[in-house]
């Protein structure tokens, strides 16, 4: 099962464990979800992740590197493990990504020991990855958040991940919008915070932005986990921690300390409330 938590010099690392759906490849995934309206889809697709059913490679999660700067005024550094690519569903040879509305993901993401990156972690992701993909929008309209629409923008970065030659677990980025944590979602409870989809520049689309309600989920949005341990100078340390920290939180976060953290991750939706959707 995948795990978030690292120990302090150890480069951390998932393992895929067999359930009853753990079978599905991506596209038969795509297949079984595609008749299913919007929340019935974001059940199956929190079921097939906490199930296992996650290509292995994303398992092996890699380093990012930060820099903040101490109270005396010295370096310092604070190093993530994020997943090498967005989360989906399937094998390494035939996987989905997955978009989820705010409520999915982190549930996901606390269940199984991550966060979700926040803005700067987002931009360090991008300009330490190994591989930038090319943007590629699709047609806005309603069909945004049809299944069809999360397989056909699936199949456009599976070719240009051949094009590429992409080896899987290199880090990747450029491809979708981010889920992000911000502290405007405690001053905009029921709101996505999304941001990124960088161009070849390495401006984004998409500014930090918390126009959708946090049940939306559309083709353009991935789910990038971030490891709850961290690394501060080398000295394993909860994310937590260092994000409502007024000095390590410099390295995280371009908004300043992030207090309420576990309050952002936990809040569900009212009855129904997702129901529209």
């Amino acid at each position: 099962m995948l795990t978030g938590i690292v120990a302090a010099s150890d480069r951390p690392s998932t393992t895929k464990q067999a359930s009853s759906q753990s079978s599905l490849s991506g596209s038969e995934f795509a297949e079984y979800v595609s008749g299913m309206n919007s929340q019935n889809r974001e059940q199956a697709i929190q079921k097939a992740v906490l199930d296992g059913n996650v290509p292995p490679f994303l398992s092996n999660l890699v380093p990012v590197s930060l820099n903040y700067k101490h109270a005396n005024g010295s370096g310092g550094k604070v190093k993530v493990f994020v997943m090498p690519e967005y989360l989906a569903v399937g094998s390494d040879d035939n996987f989905l990504r997955v978009p989820m509305n705010l409520y999915t993901a982190s549930t996901i993401a606390t269940r199984l020991g991550f966060i979700l990156p926040t803005r700067k972690i987002v931009n360090a992701i991008y300009q330490q990855s190994t591989v930038h993909f090319s943007p590629e929008p699709m047609q806005a309209g309603p069909q945004m958040r049809s299944t069809e629409y999360y397989q056909t923008h699936n199949n456009k970065i599976a070719e240009q991940w051949r094009k590429l030659r992409v080896k899987p677990g290199d880090l990747v980025s450029g491809h979708k919008k981010d889920v992000v944590l911000t502290k405007r979602l405690g001053v905009n409870p029921g709101k996505i915070a999304i941001y990124g989809w960088q161009r070849p520049n390495g401006e984004p689309i998409q500014p930090l932005s918390t126009v959708h309600g946090a049940c939306y989920a559309d083709y353009s949005h991935g789910i990038r986990l971030v490891s709850e341990r961290v690394e501060v100078d080398g000295v394993a340390k909860s994310i937590y921690d260092v994000l409502k920290d007024p000095v390590l939180s410099q390295a995280l976060s371009d908004e300043g300390p992030i207090p309420d953290l576990r309050d952002l991750l936990s809040a569900k939706p009212g009855e129904s409330s997702c129901e529209k959707f």
